[in-house]
């Protein structure tokens, strides 16, 4: 009882200077609280629209796509009419309705303007059923009653100002029509974000599948009494053998789930790393906080195993405060979590995903999770604090309070230090002179972790030499004030490596993804100008094909000397062992091989486009043992199976089309049925000599008619993937900077306890003569050369890290290494301006003292 007495006490008379450790856990717990409530809510939203959506039976075909997947011919895949009467006649069966439903279309308002999710959710259209009537309600006009009307979503209508009577187009694989809005219906559930359109069933099938006899899906509704599992067995007995896929309503709603599930996993996950950082960060700020707190209570300590306290007892004492710390932390910060993620799904919704707060989700692992998390790791970061102070000894009571007792890093931490960094580095040479990406991963991520490691066990040994060579750069001219900066800074190596690691942290990461970037940005760009010979490149931004009346608008644009069609056929390979792979074989136009300039290690490019011939990649063929003139069983859609020749093998030293398979698009239509083959998802095209800008603007007029494109020459082609990696980095940027707040904060209280502990050192040096001024300054500038320290650490071994990253990705024909100087630059700089930052409220409060009771302070 006493020692919970005595750290109850402790922690109250310094909850001042517990306030920003307790932050640090807080934001660090409020980071994955919040990604588990933000996926949890996701997971929630989608789950509750799967269930609302799904009849009690649904017959598709079994070869359809996921419910994510556009289809690579424009059209779905399809059920005969004939089955919805087969099905109606089945035991069990109180109704059954044909259905239609396609994602490879386009809308459009009035205006040319594209109507669809920019989120990444679907656009979808189809026929309206009384299935929808699960989970959706016409709250506006009617439903479409012939060739001329449409229904959308009311958050498409509201999103895109959107009303009754107003003109949308459609864009399909049939060709372009257009409906005049006669009903809006609202969710009766959370819409994530899709574009829905609800046309009558006569429509739906001519315009999205072609053919009035065909539906997408047939939904079964039982008879009262009727289980879903016992409707699923009577259709398909009804059914017969055929290629039909049956799914009960769970098992429905199960499938899609899982189609969006690995999207949220990634997410989750990722974000729940970056919280690692952060709590990783955090450690350090805690064992500093500790350490410096045993530190200044020596004497405290001291007397009170004098009176009899035992080790024990006083690590005990110590670790409880840990505990209460960790306890105060999580608990706000699981509330905090869930104010996060109230503002992601804000966020979300503001980039087109909606999400609802009616749907948050908090279970009951959440709060636990955090509030468990918190409390380890702030007590295992108090551990070795505690530890220290169980071991003063009872004549400690007989020195000054505050004398720090590790002044020194000693020479076995030196040793060790070295021996990590040492192995690291080494890790890192190994993984960047790999053969092989798989070999050379392993050996990067023992290296990172290796020379982190290395780095925050070293940091006191390196902190005496690289605070005074940036002294010597930033302090010196500021006189006696810029070396008193410098030897506070240097007064506790440990802590200032301590200090200095936290900030490390999320700057290494920083500049290895910056370096990574560069690289996969100069990498691209040089192997574009060496090998990509089209001056243009025509796709669509979110997976569309390229459908028939867009590519006709596109052959007839003046001044091209050539369009190249591109199309991705997947295949059966049997290679002449017997051995059988699915694969992706390019179909294209001849002209592909001036369009795409490829090396080969054997045979002619040119020769592949020949009739029943194809290429292979190197390693394929490494692999599989092939030599120029074998020939390849190649299945195709739609069951016809041809021999094709090997006719050249190409260099997979690329990283554009690496390891694809060619052969010529009217090889392909030998095969593959009209109605199987694939449209192209991408077109390549070249201007007449001399008529560059010409016809780049002549493209651009000719799909100006369909929104969804983007006509790129190769300047507008790199930099929409500069702007791509670019989009991608400033995410984990905003992700890590959770991690560098924590290290400020670190800064913030190391500084805050530093006065505290030279209370009197102050109230003396005021005495002596030095201004509030001066002293502002002196703390400002001690922060400033802590901060710069744990950049100069961060950002080397970073470059470090991105250094031998980008070496083991030239595996994968990423071969060009570029550091980014003037963003390393920027982050050094930019440290300066957070070490000031930092310095701002303990340099107040120094500023502040009262010179005669500082003297008399003990």
């Amino acid at each position: 009882m006493t020692v919970v007495k005595t750290s109850l006490r402790n922690f109250v008379a310094h909850k001042g200077r517990m306030a920003l450790s307790a932050v640090a856990v807080l934001l660090s717990v409020a980071f994955v609280s919040g990604t588990l409530v933000f996926t949890d809510t996701m997971n929630t939203t989608f789950d509750k629209l799967f269930a609302a959506t799904s009849a009690d039976v649904t017959v598709s075909p079994k070869a359809a796509k996921g419910a994510n997947e556009t289809s690579q011919t424009g059209k779905p895949e399809t059920l005969p009419a004939s089955a919805v009467e087969r099905v109606g006649a089945a035991d069990g069966v109180k109704s059954v309705e044909g259905a239609v439903s396609s994602m490879s279309v386009t809308v459009v308002d009035a205006d040319n303007k594209n109507v669809g999710a920019t989120s990444g959710a679907p656009t979808i259209a189809g026929n309206w059923t009384r299935n929808d009537l699960r989970s959706m309600e016409i709250t506006s006009g009617h439903a479409p009653r012939g060739p001329t009307e449409v229904m959308v979503d009311a958050d498409t209508a509201e999103k895109h100002h959107l009303a009754l009577g107003d003109s949308l187009r459609t864009i399909a694989v049939t060709g372009d029509f257009t409906a005049k809005i006669a009903g809006i219906a609202t969710f009766k559930v959370t819409n994530p974000g899709a574009t829905v359109l609800y046309f009558d069933t006569a429509t739906a099938q001519r315009q999205l599948l072609g053919d009035t006899g065909r539906f997408t899906q047939l939904f079964v509704t039982a008879e009262q009494g009727v289980s879903d599992s016992r409707l699923k067995r009577d259709v398909a007995a009804a059914l017969g053998s055929g290629p039909y896929k049956l799914q009960t309503q769970q098992e429905a709603a199960d499938a899609n789930r899982s189609d969006v599930g690995s999207f949220l996993d990634v997410m989750k996950y990722a974000m729940l790393g970056f919280a690692g950082i952060a709590f990783l960060v955090g450690i350090f700020l805690i064992v500093n906080t500790f350490s410096m707190l045993v530190a200044q209570r020596t004497r405290e300590i001291g007397l009170m195993r004098a009176l009899g306290s035992s080790r024990k007892q006083v690590n005990r004492s110590v670790l409880l405060e840990a505990v209460l710390l960790g306890i105060v932390g999580s608990v706000a910060g699981v509330g905090a979590g869930v104010g996060l993620a109230v503002g992601l799904m804000k966020v979300m919704s503001a980039i087109g995903m909606e999400l609802s707060t009616q749907d948050l989700t908090v279970k009951w692992t959440t709060p636990v999770i955090g509030l468990v998390l918190g409390v380890v790791v702030t007590v295992l970061a108090a551990y070795v604090p505690a530890r220290r102070a169980g071991k003063i000894s009872p004549m400690a009571a007989l020195r000054d309070a505050g004398t720090p007792a590790d002044g020194r890093a000693g020479w076995i931490r030196a040793a060790l230090g070295l021996v990590l960094t040492g192995a690291g580095a080494a890790a890192l040479l190994t993984s960047a002179g790999a053969d092989e990406a798989s070999e050379g991963s392993l050996f990067l991520g023992a290296g990172v972790v290796l020379t982190l490691i290395g780095f925050v066990v070293i940091g006191p040994l390196l902190a005496g030499g690289l605070v005074r060579v940036l002294s010597v750069v930033v302090l010196r001219m500021f006189g006696p004030v810029g070396r008193m900066a410098e030897r506070n800074a240097l007064r506790n190596p440990r802590r200032t490596g301590a200090t200095g690691a936290a900030l490390m942290i999320g700057l290494a990461l920083v500049a290895c993804l910056s370096v990574v970037g560069s690289s996969m940005v100069a990498s691209a760009t040089d192997e574009l100008d060496k090998s990509v010979g089209a001056d243009f490149i025509i796709q669509s931004g979110n997976g569309q094909p390229i459908m028939p009346q867009a590519q006709a608008a596109l052959e007839k644009t003046p001044d091209l000397a050539h369009v190249t069609e591109y199309k991705w056929v997947d295949v059966k390979l049997t290679d002449p062992s017997g051995k059988t792979d699915d694969v992706g074989l390019v179909a294209a136009d001849p002209s592909y091989a001036q369009d795409l300039r490829r090396e080969t290690v054997a045979g002619e490019l040119a020769a592949a486009y020949g009739k029943n011939a194809m290429s292979v990649g190197d390693a394929y063929a490494k692999e599989h043992g092939i030599e120029v003139g074998d020939e390849m069983s190649v299945s195709f859609p739609g069951g016809k199976t041809a021999g094709l020749k090997i006719a050249a093998i190409t260099s997979d030293d690329t990283s554009v089309d690496k390891g694809a398979m060619y052969t010529n698009i009217t090889t392909a239509e030998l095969y593959v049925p009209a109605d199987k083959m694939p449209k192209n998802m991408i077109m390549f095209a070249a201007a007449e000599d001399g008529k560059e800008k010409e016809a780049y603007a002549a493209l651009k007029d000719s799909l100006a008619a369909y929104p969804q494109y983007k006509v790129q020459d190769q300047t507008d082609f790199k930099q929409d993937l500069k702007d791509q990696i670019g989009q991608l980095l400033n995410i984990v940027y905003g992700l890590l900077a959770l991690a560098i707040i924590v290290a400020v904060l670190g800064v913030v209280n190391t500084l805050a306890l530093s006065v505290v502990e030279r209370t009197r050192e102050i109230g003396l040096l005021r005495a002596i003569g030095l201004s509030r001024r001066q002293l502002r300054r002196m703390i400002r500038l001690e922060s400033v050369v802590i901060a710069l320290f744990g950049a100069l650490l961060g950002l080397g071994l970073g470059m470090g890290w991105g250094t031998a990253a980008q070496k083991l990705l030239a595996l994968e024909g990423l071969g060009v290494l570029e550091i980014p100087w003037p963003t390393i630059l920027t982050v050094f700089v930019a440290s300066a301006f957070v070490g000031l930052f930092a310095a701002l409220v303990p340099a107040f409060r120094a500023g502040r003292m009262n010179v005669l009771n500082a003297i008399a302070t003990e």
